[in-house]
């Protein structure tokens, strides 16, 4: 097995760079194809299918390999490639994609008080992604990119790298800012569903099946209204603009000839864009014209 793996994980320069350009060239094209093919089998479209998984375990198994792929090539490929000792702006940016995917991978899905089902489709698109863009990031990260400080001084300034660190937590903050608000509206709807469980068991005390159904907080059934607060004001998505908030400070941090940063950012907009495109639509048919009319998507005054 590991003769298999044998510069690929961590991957060799020659790899590294056939994965980057596969990565660059390739996935935009997959993204694209959401504006025609409007399945999508997760989140609010998501729909009864046998090839379903539970929504925690999907999330946690989708999302998680990509820090745990980042973590382990930057443990193993410098000393392989003759790096000596990473620079510190190596271990930071290194830090800011754990912290981000710590959130996203382990504690959103820990935090949601549901979760719908995910398609194994979908799971494994999201896997690809995962592992295509940790390893092209942690290999620029490792070896492939600046390692001593006269290379970061070429790459990124000292200035701009701050600048840059400092739009990422922005858009880090507003992200789990704008996702709190979702959860908020998935609590007080579960609490208003337990009382009216609590009610009618209370109601129906001679009659074991009807009580049955009183599973207390068990989970949300599906449950849609606008949300209101921050930037739901003018845009549906804003937990979307935030995380490209977050990864276009990455890769100002990173410097503007990096690569892999670049790529991140452009494949999340290809793939996250037709879905908020298209998640307008669906909230214009939920709740109406009227209701919807003012926000955009998910860039203001532009779409």
């Amino acid at each position: 097995m590991s003769s298999l793996l044998e510069g690929i994980f961590p991957p060799s320069r020659q790899n590294y760079e056939l994965l980057l350009r596969g990565w660059q060239i390739g996935y935009p094209i997959l993204g694209s194809l959401q504006w025609v093919i409007k399945w999508y089998g997760m989140g609010k479209t998501s729909v009864a299918s046998r090839f379903n998984i539970p929504g925690r375990i999907a999330w946690m198994t989708m999302e998680s390999p990509g820090f745990l792929t980042l973590l382990y090539v930057m443990k193993t490929l410098p000393q392989r490639a003759g790096v000596e000792d990473l620079p510190w702006q190596n271990r930071v940016l290194g830090g800011l994609f754990v912290i981000h995917y710590s959130y996203r991978a382990i504690l959103f899905p820990l935090l949601q008080p549901s979760m719908s089902p995910i398609h194994i489709g979908v799971w494994a698109l999201a896997l690809s992604f995962q592992l295509c863009n940790a390893l092209c990031l942690s290999s620029w990260l490792s070896a492939y990119g600046p390692t001593t400080p006269e290379a970061w001084a070429l790459s990124s300034s000292l200035p701009q790298f701050i600048l840059g660190i400092g739009i990422f937590y922005l858009g880090l903050s507003s992200n789990f800012f704008h996702d709190e608000e979702l959860r908020e509206i998935r609590r007080r709807e579960q609490k208003r569903q337990d009382r009216i469980r609590a009610q009618q068991s209370s109601s129906s005390t001679n009659n074991k099946s009807g009580a049955a159904g009183g599973s207390g907080g068990s989970g949300v059934e599906k449950h849609y209204q606008i949300p209101q607060a921050g930037l739901f004001r003018y845009i549906l998505y804003p937990h979307y603009l935030s995380e490209w908030i977050e990864w276009f400070g990455f890769w100002m941090a990173a410097g503007w000839g990096c690569a892999p940063a670049r790529a991140f950012l452009v494949n999340e907009v290809f793939s996250m864009l037709p879905r908020a495109v298209n998640g307008k639509k669906w909230y214009v048919d939920k709740f109406g014209e009227d209701k919807i009319r003012g926000r955009w998507a998910v860039i203001p005054g532009v779409v």
